[in-house]
């Protein structure tokens, strides 16, 4: 990695960990720490294989989360998910370490510590077979971005969000908190509103993608949706 890169990775592993444990007001949360190691090797990990394997995906998503180009619904989305996101963290952190409310047994927090890695793993397999799956929807007509129907873009036509949500779930799992397990759904709301502005920006700016999802009916699980 450049050495901004590891400049933003870093400020960003310290904006992460500032908003779990200064609101817990202790540096005693085991489910804390677990959860930032495992942030800091997947992400770390995901940055060297990319690095690797495709550096135009890595450059791509390593840029900011407003870009030009990008759909104007997903630009209002990227800001409402940056709002919930931090302040789901800074919840989480209230209740388990200052409120002390959830007090989750050791299986629901290493259930979680199993998810989270395997979300890493979906997603690097996404990532694996499609160099377009950047972190904003935009057309990417200058790359020549074209429809991708292998690999898990067989079986559902969003693994990214598939990935994401296994990731997305083991969080409050990890980190014990049934107070961030019970705002979860309101995530995965905003994900599947994205889902649908996703599809209709491909629908009409990628040629063949109607057709791909005539031969792919589910978005992201097979079988029910």
């Amino acid at each position: 990695m450049t050495g901004a890169n590891t400049v933003k990775a870093v400020l960003w592993m310290g904006l992460v960990g500032a908003l779990l444990f200064v609101p817990a007001g202790t540096l005693d949360w085991t489910g804390g720490w677990v959860f930032m190691a495992e942030l800091a090797l997947g992400s770390l990990a995901t940055m060297l294989w990319l690095q690797r394997a495709d550096p135009a995906l890595l450059k791509e998503r390593l840029k900011g989360p407003i870009q030009k180009g990008q759909v104007f619904l997903d630009k209002v989305f990227v800001l409402a998910l940056v709002v919930f996101w931090y302040g789901w963290m800074v919840i989480m952190a209230l209740d388990v370490k200052r409120w002390e409310i959830s007090h989750a047994p050791l299986w629901v927090m290493a259930a979680g510590a199993v998810l989270i890695p395997a979300g890493f793993i979906a997603v690097l397999w996404t990532f694996r077979e499609n160099s377009f799956a950047t972190a904003v929807i935009r057309i990417q007509d200058e790359r020549g971005q074209k429809v991708i129907d292998t690999g898990p873009y067989a079986i559902v036509r969003h693994p990214m969000y598939a990935g994401a949500f296994l990731y997305i779930l083991g969080t409050p799992l990890v980190l014990g908190s049934y107070i961030g397990l019970a705002l979860l759904p309101a995530i995965l709301a905003l994900f599947i509103v994205r889902i649908f502005i996703e599809e209709r920006a491909l629908r009409a700016g990628l040629p063949g993608y109607d057709d791909y999802a005539a031969r792919v009916r589910w978005r992201l699980i097979p079988g029910l949706w």
